[in-house]
């Protein structure tokens, strides 16, 4: 899991981006909390051959990528 909720945009993406070249998951789930992380980890998700869900709840985002 990667918690990137306190960041803003690119620093999200880019703990997603090591977390996948780190370990290779099939699957990542994401915390965030402002809707461009939102955007940017999906893009980078479909980008990298992942579909992602997205759910929000109390104002963070929870997003699973999944190949």
């Amino acid at each position: 899991m990667v918690d990137a909720r306190g960041y803003s945009c690119p620093m999200p993406v880019v703990m997603v981006q090591k977390a996948v070249r780190r370990d290779k998951p099939d699957e990542l789930e994401v915390l965030v909390d402002n809707q461009c992380s939102v955007e940017n980890v999906t893009r980078f998700g479909h980008n990298n051959g992942y579909q992602v869900t997205v759910s929000e709840q109390d104002g963070d985002y929870r997003l699973l990528l999944h190949k």
